[in-house]
């Protein structure tokens, strides 16, 4: 049946995945239409219940996916290329960087770049605000003298601090992370842009069967509620720029209006594709933000707003490791629920559809260069953004005139806090209208990149489809946003809120498993690496313990030399060339005399140098090269090779040995004594001492 529906709307794409997805989010939104407050009450509870019992659990995973990302593209992974081992990136450095913050976070970025940092300010987050100080006086407690007391300078540090946590490197973690298994297994292993896909090392070929069709399911649907409480945040934000600018009323009205004509220019960006419209929008975007910051900065305090952004970057990599790890757990005030963990949550709902997008612009690049550039680049521009509206906050509350606190906080107009910020600037007029601009594109890029992410996650390829298949993402975004934000009010809103906070818990065990699968798919691709292989040295004797041994005739001694040396044949490939020390003469008797030579396994020798092993059983015969002493030459035994590293036994070597019973007879020979070894030593004498 659903391969005949299919077939009639003339789609190309997996019936199963698509219409079951559609079938879900259109079953939420009708029983969210007729029941709004059971629905809310139903997911509100799930969602406490994750509050209270697994915020630990998503507070360290992000921390652990970070770590498992630097852990990655420091170490030899990180020279691997997504794609073909030659292949070039597609998009330019900046082109890749406008792509990366447009589909990213640009929207939450505009939203939050006054909000936040005046709520942190107001009611700083391991704090007192200064009415609940204020009170605590006035009923004559004592406030310790380190807590920290919203409206100071040590509120505004602790302020930043939480703000660049939140949607710095973290934030850009939760991307990365299935960004970087989506390139390496749709580009690398050319496997289906399909969550599905990054468990191939699990499931195989049943990435095609009920198990593969229910994770794509999930993430869809986890993708559209994740990207429908961006988009009603954003049109919150346009319509109080346009009450600011042109006294458009906030109404449902005009939200509705709002999100037709964004998803209207979604849709046309959207069937254009990424070359022709995603990618423009982006870099036309990011340029423009560019300009609204560096106006900021030009016509504000500047000195100020740059001393203010180089310390909220020292702020945030002080705080950075404790707040990693920071869950409220003596204080337990519940204040991460409403913010860190609502973050986590909700992001890592639309984690699939910014992590396909990324991993779709960032083919040819390097795993190193991917984790540096998505981690890195958006972190940077985070630092800078937050660091001159923040700073410029603080001046206004500190030194201005204010009433950002009483209108963000006190009034609740979180939307609003942007243009309220502008009106405190020349031209407040024009920016806020270049303000709603950019959120508007920003709304639009991340609409378009979600629908045709959507469109790839649900066909499974990429390819040409019809426009109509690539569309119906982008209009279904827009009329459930719109539906969601203005039949059923806040509580519509909230409900989506919540569910996003249920659906974050499976992705999160989803992204355990994407550390998995990634590290042992690239094991598996680039071989395992063996141990090091270093060059042998013999054991080095003093004079007069090589001596001793040589009376006790101790097998050691075949391993043994007096002065500093290595056995041939053991050196590594490419390794530099070590020359061999000259042995004193009782090491090169006893040597010749007896055979003992030292030994090496010759397999494990001839892979060092590079050579191929020598046939089973065969004996590469000791070396000799020539030794000069006292003018004449006489023949010198290096050491030899034996397959396997097999020597005689002991008993056979020493079986081998002439037999002395003689001990003075012994003695002499050692030593040089009688009358021919009185003349060897003196001659040996001789030659030491000459100049």
């Amino acid at each position: 049946m659903l391969e005949r529906f299919h077939d009639l709307l003339r789609l190309r794409t997996s019936p199963a995945v698509f219409f079951v997805s559609a079938g879900l989010i259109l079953a939420f939104v009708v029983v969210t239409l007729i029941i709004p407050t059971r629905i809310g009450d139903l997911f509100g509870t799930m969602s406490t219940w994750i509050y209270d019992n697994l915020g630990w659990f998503y507070i360290s995973g992000v921390t652990i996916f970070l770590l498992f990302l630097i852990y990655i593209a420091l170490g030899r992974f990180g020279r691997m290329r997504l794609g073909q081992d030659d292949e070039a990136p597609e998009h330019s450095d900046i082109s890749w960087f406008g792509m990366l913050f447009a589909a990213g976070i640009g929207t939450i970025l505009m939203f939050w770049a006054v909000a936040e940092p005046v709520n942190h300010f107001a009611n700083p987050p391991r704090g007192l605000s200064a009415d609940e100080a204020a009170e605590m006086e006035a009923a004559g407690e004592s406030v310790d003298p380190t807590t920290i007391i919203g409206g100071t300078a040590d509120a505004a540090r602790e302020a930043m601090g939480f703000t660049l946590y939140h949607f710095g490197l973290h934030t850009w973690t939760i991307f990365a992370l299935p960004g970087l298994a989506f390139a390496y297994f749709i580009y690398k292993r050319n496997l289906p842009p399909r969550v599905s896909s990054i468990f191939q090392p699990l499931l195989g070929e049943k990435i095609h069967g009920n198990w593969g069709r229910a994770i794509d399911i999930l993430a869809i649907v986890g993708t559209v509620f994740g990207v429908a409480v961006s988009i009603g945040l954003g049109t919150l934000q346009i319509n109080a720029g346009l009450a600011s600018v042109l006294g458009i009323s906030e109404s449902a009205l005009s939200q509705i209006l709002i999100i037709a004509a964004v998803t209207l220019v979604a849709l046309t960006s959207t069937l254009l594709g990424v070359e022709k419209g995603v990618k423009r929008l982006s870099n036309f975007n990011i340029w423009v933000a560019i300009l609204l910051l560096a106006f900021i900065l030009i016509s504000g305090p500047t000195v100020h707003l740059l001393k203010g952004m180089i310390e909220w970057t020292g702020v945030y990599a002080s705080m950075l490791p404790e707040l990693a790890f920071w869950n409220d757990t003596l204080a337990d005030t519940g204040w991460q629920n409403g913010w860190t963990i609502f973050y986590w949550a909700w992001t890592i709902t639309w984690s699939p559809f910014v992590g396909i997008f990324i991993a779709r612009i960032s083919r040819g690049r390097s795993v190193r260069q991917f984790v540096a550039g998505v981690l890195g680049l958006p972190t940077l521009f985070t630092i800078v953004w937050f660091g001159i509206w923040g700073t410029g906050v603080f001046d206004i509350q500190m030194n201005g005139e204010g009433g950002l606190v009483e209108r963000v906080v006190g009034d609740g107009d979180i939307p609003g806090a942007l243009f309220a910020f502008l009106d405190q600037f020349p031209l407040a007029t024009l920016t806020s209208a270049i303000a709603i601009m950019l959120v508007a594109i920003f709304f639009v890029t991340s609409m378009d990149s979600a629908a045709l992410v959507l469109n790839d996650m649900s066909s499974g390829f990429e390819g040409k489809v019809p426009g109509h298949q690539k569309g119906f993402w982008a209009v279904a975004i827009g009329l459930i946003a719109a539906i969601l934000l203005t039949a059923t009010g806040d509580g519509g809103l909230n409900a989506l809120q919540s569910v996003a906070i249920v659906l974050g818990l499976p992705f999160f065990l989803l992204g355990y498993l994407m550390m998995f699968n990634l590290s042992r798919a690239m094991r598996e691709d680039a071989g395992e690496v063996g141990y090091l292989r270093t060059r042998r040295w013999l054991k080095t004797l003093p004079p007069e313990e090589y001596e001793r041994r040589m009376e006790e005739y101790d097998d050691s001694l075949t391993e043994a030399v007096v002065a500093p040396d290595y056995q041939e044949g053991t050196q590594p490939e490419n390794a530099p060339d070590v020359e061999h020390v000259e042995q004193p003469e009782i090491v090169e008797e006893y040597r010749i005399r007896t055979g003992d030579l030292p030994t090496v396994d010759q397999v494990a020798a001839e892979r060092a140098a590079g050579a191929p092993p020598t046939a089973t059983g065969a004996v590469r015969a000791p070396a000799v090269r020539t030794s000069r002493s006292a003018g004449t030459e006489r023949p010198r035994v290096e050491p030899g090779l034996v397959v396997g590293g097999r020597r005689a036994p002991a008993a056979r070597r020493r079986r081998d040995r002439p037999r002395r019973t003689d001990r003075g007879d012994r003695l002499r020979q050692v030593h040089g004594l009688g009358a021919d070894g009185r003349r060897r030593r003196a001659d040996h004498r001789r030659r030491s001492h000459r100049p």
